[in-house]
């Protein structure tokens, strides 16, 4: 089940995580990366393709108000997604070993969509200030661990930057 479909998660962002297909992990290693990189997360669901390699995950960090849906996909939309991002971040212009980085990502043609969700609740209802609970650390550790288990890149899509 998506998040979206959940009443106690409003969507916020999403981000990428950029990689060579064939570096795709199994379910059970994303499973095992992600509950070693924190023991407070809650994994759920999870489905895995018939050789067990991963498709998605629902991550659910309750300390920090927010859950994390991931899903794999690959082929020529992600390559040339990739190489348009790849344009865009070199248009803004940066120091070489970020446009090293932003070469790899050329060669990409799997990716995770990491869809940050806040949960939302009876405390919204009653104060303006309801970003202030959100907290991103549980997004940057994803991120960072997806990253590292696929030899990847984490891309922020809407600033066009690494994460």
């Amino acid at each position: 089940m998506s998040l979206f479909e959940d009443d106690q998660y409003r969507w916020r962002e999403t981000y990428f995580v950029l990689f060579p297909a064939k570096n795709r992990p199994s379910l059970d290693k994303v499973r095992q990366a992600l509950s070693m990189a924190a023991e407070q997360l809650e994994l759920a669901g999870g489905d895995a393709d018939d050789n067990g390699r991963f498709e998605s995950i629902t991550v659910v960090a309750p300390d920090d108000f927010a859950a994390i849906d991931v899903s794999f996909l690959s082929g020529d939309e992600v390559r040339e997604q990739a190489n348009q991002l790849a344009d865009d971040m070199t248009e803004l212009g940066c120091e070489a070993d970020v446009k090293a980085r932003i070469r790899e990502l050329r060669r990409y043609d799997g990716r995770f969509d990491v869809l940050h969700f806040e949960q939302v609740g009876a405390m919204e209802e009653e104060s303006d200030d309801a970003d202030g609970m959100l907290n991103p650390s549980t997004l940057l550790l994803v991120l960072d661990c997806l990253a590292r288990l696929t030899d990847g890149a984490a891309i922020d899509p809407q600033t066009g930057t690494f994460v």
